[in-house]
């Protein structure tokens, strides 16, 4: 008899186990499952706020770097029209020194062929005046008289004239 009484369930021990399993799921649950879980949701939470802070961020990181390549874009950019800007007025610069110098070369020509054309005036008053002066001295030798002003002047003229068309 003693293995029978073993094998056999007795009721009211089978319900009382059975009603003290339900009120430790139901103790378990409310005392211990809750709070853990409202833990857990909390932290789920936080992580995810943190996963949207990150992407904010990395959002907010990628608008700064856009932002910066634009501005060394426009740096480069504003460098190379400075650049060109500064060889343009370069050759401007270059063209007009050369324009200077090619007006200054000329004034300088102009001015030295006025100055020739001056000496050759004076140097052939010079000679007219040393020819009539010989002329005179010559012709008062040959005619023996004193001629008068208007005389003079009229054979230094034909004199020279004949000179000027004989070279």
């Amino acid at each position: 008899m003693q293995v029978q009484d073993l094998v056999t369930i007795v009721p009211w021990n089978f319900i009382a186990t059975i009603l003290n399993l339900f009120i430790q799921v139901y103790l378990i649950k409310r005392f211990l499952f809750k709070p853990i879980n409202e833990m857990l949701e909390k932290r789920r939470a936080k992580a995810d706020a943190q996963i949207q802070d990150a992407v904010k961020a990395k959002d907010e990181a990628l608008a700064m770097k856009e932002e910066y390549e634009k501005n060394m874009q426009d740096a480069k950019n504003k460098a190379n029209e400075i650049l060109t800007t500064a060889q343009k007025t370069a050759a401007v610069q270059s063209e007009e020194m050369l324009k200077d110098a090619a007006l200054q070369a000329a004034a300088m020509k102009e001015k030295a062929e006025a100055d020739i054309a001056q000496e050759k005036r004076k140097a052939v008053n010079e000679i007219k005046g040393e020819i009539g002066g010989m002329a005179m001295e010559i012709a008062g030798k040959v005619i023996e008289r004193e001629i008068s002003e208007e005389d003079h002047a009229k054979l230094i003229d034909e004199f020279i004239t004949n000179v000027g068309e004989a070279s």
